[in-house]
C-alpha cells in the first residue's frame, strides 16, 4: 500500500485498529543497525574503512553498527559519506532513524546534497560548508 493510501486511511477511519488488522498494510520495522548492515554487505565495505573515513570515534561507531548507540542527525549523516552512499541511501538512512531527510530549499542541506552526488569527502564538504558560512558537518 501506497503512503498516500496509508494517509487517508488514518484520517477516514474511526480506531486505529482497522488499520493495524489490515493484511495490505505492511509497517516497516527495519532498525538502523540491521539497514546499515544491508548496505555494508551490499556494498561489500568493511567496518574499520567506513571508521576510517567519517573519523567517527571506533568504539562509538562499533555501538551504531550494533544498535547500542543512536547517533544523532549528523553523525549518522558523517557515517554516510564514510560508507559513500549515493543521496538516496543517505535519504534512506534519516529516514530509517526517524531523522529529517535531506531538503534541497535549506542552504546546508543543498550543500551536503551537492557533495553527495559529487563524491566529496567530509573534509571537501567540511571546505564547502566553510565557505558558504554554515556550520561544518561533524
Amino acid at each position: 500500500m501506497k503512503t498516500t493510501e496509508l494517509l487517508n486511511l488514518l484520517k477516514s477511519k474511526d480506531s486505529y485498529k482497522e488499520i493495524i488488522d489490515n493484511p495490505r498494510i505492511s509497517f516497516s520495522n527495519t532498525t538502523l543497525a540491521e539497514y546499515l548492515s544491508e548496505l555494508i554487505e551490499v556494498k561489500k565495505l568493511k567496518k574499520t574503512s567506513i571508521i576510517s573515513k567519517s573519523g567517527l570515534e571506533r568504539s562509538y561507531a562499533y555501538q551504531i553498527f550494533a544498535g547500542k548507540k543512536i547517533p544523532s542527525r549528523e553523525k549518522l549523516l558523517v557515517l554516510a559519506f564514510g560508507m559513500k552512499l549515493t543521496f538516496d541511501e543517505v535519504q534512506q538512512l534519516l529516514k530509517v532513524n526517524g531523522y529529517a531527510q535531506l531538503y534541497p530549499k535549506n542552504k546546508r542541506d543543498s550543500i551536503i546534497i551537492f557533495a553527495l552526488y559529487k563524491d566529496q569527502s567530509i573534509l571537501e564538504l567540511n571546505e564547502n560548508l566553510l565557505a558558504m558560512g554554515e556550520m561544518v558537518i561533524i
